[in-house]
């Protein structure tokens, strides 16, 4: 089924809005989908992808979560004239099984219909140079999604050794100069605390080769992603959201996945192709039903942006997609998840109060926050997105 994307609030372009609403269709209107499905968007943003599949499937209602309070505030007024059929968690995206679980279906499969998931960093925080994100602005060196939570960038910078620098740095940006930066970092610091953005800029770009500064942008964009990866814990937070995301989909529900660099896409894969593939050992004459997979994949590889999306919507250049529906039930019980981490919703102030993050890491201290469902203003926020090839703004909306 292909699914028109109408034209509604014009703060962002989301990513592949149309080709999302495509996959997560046949969940949410497919032969098994159930008369009021549930959708949760693990990434809000600003909401554009949530007001794109709320304005095309009238009977579907959207979980949305999101860790940045300021996004959850601004996704509010955005979403506010679908009322009841938008609820808001203020939570990272690896409690995505407890939403499903509290938020779901009641009946014995429980679980939801759809899941959607934009890895990496948001527009809105990109754009808002205070926080710290881009290089391309002097600013203080924070970097934090939630900035109510954990270590920022400068407290890492102030505070790890040369070995622990050079593996974010390696890691997580794939930084071929990390050794070098990494001994600049912790001698520089000797005589002056690195606390902005263009402080870590000058110092990058003074320890890189000129030869290597000639090409391939601006020479801090991968420290920049490796710092930002580690202060948000991001691929620890994508490695336990996607098996816990996949335990939530009920029987024919599909999840999307949009990741914007390699390290993301990579975990997506392997989560995808594992559950796609069949647990028989070899040898066996026939499959045997309680070895048979439990997702099919329905796309080949990552579907890519077409030029002609490029055109329309440049921030989609580097993103690739992936999509899983369930065809068979969870083993050893219904379709909603238990992933680590998850734990007792409760609800305060109209919100429901999400895991905070402990130096970038979630932690089971404070509850999921959700907004009230009887509200017209509902909570919504921003996304984390990172790029294959070099920083894109605007990228959640």
């Amino acid at each position: 089924m292909h699914t028109h994307v109408a034209a509604g609030n014009a703060l962002h372009v989301p990513v592949l809005a149309q080709a999302c609403l495509n996959f997560l269709s046949r969940g949410i209107t497919g032969q098994t989908a159930p008369k009021n499905p549930i959708m949760i968007d693990c990434t809000l943003g600003m909401g554009g992808h949530t007001e794109a599949a709320l304005l095309a499937f009238p009977n579907l209602t959207v979980i949305g979560i999101d860790r940045d309070p300021q996004a959850i505030a601004l996704a509010t007024e955005r979403l506010a004239p679908f009322g009841s059929r938008f609820i808001s968690v203020h939570a990272t995206y690896d409690e995505v099984a407890n939403v499903a679980q509290h938020y779901g279906h009641k009946d014995s499969e429980g679980g939801v219909d759809a899941i959607l998931l934009d890895a990496g960093v948001s527009s809105l925080q990109l754009d808002e140079s205070e926080r710290g994100f881009s290089y391309a602005h002097d600013a203080p060196l924070d970097m934090r999604m939630n900035v109510q939570d954990g270590a920022n960038a400068a407290e890492l910078l102030a505070n790890l050794d040369v070995k622990e620098l050079t593996k974010i740095l390696r890691d997580y940006g794939e930084e071929k100069f990390a050794r070098n930066i990494a001994r600049e970092i912790v001698r520089g610091r000797t005589t002056q605390p690195i606390t902005r953005t263009g402080q870590l800029v000058d110092l990058i770009r003074d320890v890189i080769p000129a030869p290597a500064r000639r090409t391939g942008g601006n020479p801090a964009k991968r420290a920049f992603q490796a710092l930002r990866i580690a202060v948000n814990d991001e691929l620890g937070c994508l490695e336990r959201a996607i098996p816990a995301a996949l335990d939530s989909l009920r029987v024919g529900g599909c999840i999307v996945v949009e990741s914007y660099q390699s390290l993301e896409d990579k975990i997506v894969k392997r989560n995808f192709v594992a559950a796609s593939t069949s647990s028989a050992p070899r040898g066996l004459p026939v499959e045997l039903e309680e070895f048979a997979p439990e997702f099919k994949l329905l796309t080949r590889g990552a579907y890519k942006a077409s030029e002609e999306e490029i055109a329309e919507n440049p921030r989609s250049a580097s993103v690739r997609l992936r999509a899983a529906q369930r065809i068979r039930a969870k083993r050893g019980g219904g379709a909603q998840g238990v992933g680590a981490g998850a734990h007792t919703l409760k609800h305060g102030g109209g919100r429901a109060t999400g895991a905070q993050s402990t130096g970038g890491r979630a932690t089971g201290a404070q509850p999921p926050q959700q907004s009230s469902q009887q509200s017209p203003q509902q909570h919504t926020s921003s996304r984390e997105n990172t790029t294959f090839a070099h920083e894109q703004k605007g990228r959640r909306s």
